[in-house]
Formats: structure tokens, C-alpha cells, sequence
């Protein structure tokens, strides 16, 4: 057997042990991923009122100053991000040793791109990711040979078009909003997916995850083990959190500082206007953060409520979730800054579409 990728060679002839096969070993491997994952929702479920134990009762600052709430979006989202790297970089490392890159490659690409788009961004509407948190994904479908373009799909709508984002605008704007948010947002997600993916830009995906893809190709015709693929899966973590983890802290750094001290009476001001120029000017304003869906529609209602206009607030919306600028230095480590600006050229055209839409029909 071809050994994996950063694996030792392994002969699972010779391995079994004399009163454990094969199918104890699997089972103990499920059952240390059980344990595993209810300690990791243990965990997971615990963070935000450890920020809060931490940030305001045990340092002592006060959660309406700007230093507490930035301080608190640090301690709450780090360790939130990470964790969700590190589980999700896990689950698709086992997709992997499943599904090999021609595979993916003959069901997505071609005629049925197209699709892929399609089913890339319904996909990420169902996902509860922030912008930040989507990455790992995207990482992950970089890494198992998606064609970039659906990858980008997904990566576009799993922040900006989710169900957190549809019931609060739903209760806040009524159905109608909600639905036209949801279908613009979509189409944003797959126009811009499919321009990208026509635009050929592979070569300046960063060299790292080009290796990968092309090493995964060995894997074709291989018969793993589930001990194998687990060991497969727990190797990308090593590999893959291992080179993102300080993109993530530094950007969920830059996020919070900017969450904590921008002043949100000054953007109302702004994206009050009517002139054309409000919408633009909002988005150019909106890049610069680093929120949630649910983070930010709090944040649209008080600026409807001191009268900006409705496209404008959502173009501002979406700019601060799907293009974030700590998303971008979280992509850094895997795309190239041309595409990486190529990229936020397509999604901030179709962004100023919406804005200039809602604003001429509502």
C-alpha cells in the first residue's frame, strides 16, 4: 500500500492486535471521537460566558466601553474560531480520504460548475460561520481539489446569507426584506463564484494548497482503513491549523479593536444620505470590520431606526460580513493578493448592485 501523506509507512496485515480485529479498533475510534466531540461541545458551549466571567467580572472593565467590548470579542471569538477550525478541518480531512480529487474534479467541474455554484452557496446558507470561521471550509474545499470557483461561492454566502440573518430580518423587516435579501444575497454568492471560476485564476492560489491537491491524487485507487483516516484527518489538522493559526489571531485582533471603538452614530450620519455616492461609501466603510450575521442586523436596525437608507445599510451588511478585512488576512495564507483582490472587486460589484436595487424599490 502507498503510504499517506506525512505518514509513517503503515502495514495493517501485521498490526491487528490478538484479541482486538479490526472492527474493535473501529469501534474505539468512534468511541474516542464521541468522547471527544461532547467535550468539545462541553467546551464550545462554555465560551461565551467565560469572555464575559473574564472580561468584565474578573479584569473588571465595563461591557459598554469600547475597551471591554473589544476585549470581550477577543476572548469570546479566538478560541470559537480555532475550535471551529480545528473540528472542521478534521471532518474534512476524513471527506478526503474518501473523495479523491479527480472524483471531485469530474462532478463539479465543466458543464456541471455551474451547479456546484449553486449548490456551494445554498450550502453556506445553512452553515452558522462568520466570515472568519468559514475559512477553515473553504481551506478544506481548496485542499480536497474544488474548482476555486465554487469554493468561492460558498465562502461568500456561508457568512453573508444564513438562517440567523433571514428570521431577524424577518421579524425586524418583514418577509418580503427577507426574501429579497436571501435571493440577492444567493445570486451575489453564485455570480460572483462563477466569474471567478471563469477567470482562471488557479496560479495564484498559494503554492502550500497546490501541493496538497496534487499529493492527494496518489490517493485514488487506495483502500484505506478507518484507523488510517482518522490518523489522514488528524495529520491535515497538524498541517493546516498549523499554518493558519496566527492569520486567525491576528485577524480576529484587527476585527475587535475595530468592533469596540468604531462609532456607530457617525455611519447612521453617513448612510443616511440619499446621494449616490452613500452606497459605495458604505461598503468601502463595512470592508474595514468584522462581525456576524447576527452580530451585525442589531447594528442595521439602530441605523434604519436613525434613518439610513435600506440598500445602503444592507450593502454596509454585507461588505462587513463577506469581506472582511480579517477575512483577508486570513485568506492571505492561501490565496495570492491579486486574487485575492480579484476577488473583492466581483463580490463588491454585486454588493453595490444590491444596495442600488433595494434602494430604488423600497
Amino acid at each position: 500500500m502507498e503510504q499517506l501523506p506525512n505518514q509513517a509507512p503503515c502495514d495493517c496485515r501485521n498490526t491487528p492486535s490478538p484479541s482486538h480485529g479490526p472492527g474493535g479498533s473501529v469501534v474505539r475510534q468512534l468511541a474516542l471521537g464521541v468522547a471527544a466531540l461532547a467535550a468539545w461541545y462541553l467546551l464550545y458551549s462554555q465560551l461565551l460566558p467565560f469572555s464575559n466571567w473574564l472580561t468584565f467580572s474578573l479584569i473588571g472593565l465595563a461591557p459598554e466601553s469600547h475597551l471591554g467590548s473589544a476585549v470581550q470579542f477577543f476572548v469570546y471569538d479566538t478560541p470559537k474560531v480555532l475550535m471551529l477550525l480545528v473540528l472542521v478541518v478534521f471532518l474534512v480531512g476524513i471527506l478526503r480520504s474518501f473523495v479523491t480529487v479527480e472524483w471531485t474534479r469530474r462532478v463539479l467541474a465543466g458543464r456541471r460548475e455551474s451547479a456546484g455554484n449553486v449548490l456551494a452557496a445554498l450550502l453556506g446558507v445553512v452553515t452558522p460561520f462568520c466570515s472568519c470561521s468559514a475559512v477553515p471550509l473553504f481551506i478544506g474545499f481548496m485542499t480536497a481539489g474544488v474548482p476555486l470557483g465554487v469554493t468561492l461561492s460558498f465562502l461568500i454566502s456561508a457568512p453573508m446569507v444564513n438562517e440567523i440573518a433571514l428570521v431577524l430580518l424577518y421579524g425586524l423587516l418583514g418577509w418580503k426584506v427577507a426574501a429579497l435579501y436571501f435571493v440577492t444575497g444567493i445570486a451575489v454568492a453564485v455570480v460572483s463564484g462563477w466569474v471567478l471560476g471563469r477567470l482562471k485564476l488557479e496560479p495564484y492560489i498559494e503554492d502550500w494548497v497546490r501541493d496538497i491537491r496534487a499529493g492527494d491524487a496518489a490517493m485514488a485507487d487506495q483502500k484505506l482503513s478507518w484507523s488510517q483516516r482518522f490518523d489522514y484527518a488528524r495529520d491535515s489538522v497538524r498541517d493546516i491549523v498549523g499554518r493558519v493559526w496566527k492569520y486567525v489571531v491576528l485577524g480576529i485582533g484587527v476585527g475587535a479593536a475595530i468592533h469596540g471603538y468604531v462609532p456607530e452614530g457617525a455611519l447612521a450620519a453617513i448612510m443616511g444620505k440619499s446621494a449616490w455616492w452613500s452606497v459605495p461609501l458604505s461598503v468601502l466603510i463595512g470592508v474595514p470590520m468584522y462581525t456576524n450575521a447576527a452580530g451585525v442586523i442589531p447594528v442595521v436596525e439602530a441605523l434604519l431606526g436613525k434613518g439610513a437608507a435600506l440598500g445602503t445599510v444592507l450593502a454596509f451588511m454585507m461588505s462587513v460580513i463577506a469581506l472582511s478585512f480579517p477575512e483577508m488576512v486570513i485568506l492571505r495564507k492561501v490565496l495570492k493578493p491579486r486574487l485575492i483582490a480579484v476577488f473583492i472587486a466581483v463580490v463588491a460589484s454585486g454588493i453595490l448592485l444590491v444596495g442600488y436595487l433595494f434602494n430604488a424599490i423600497i
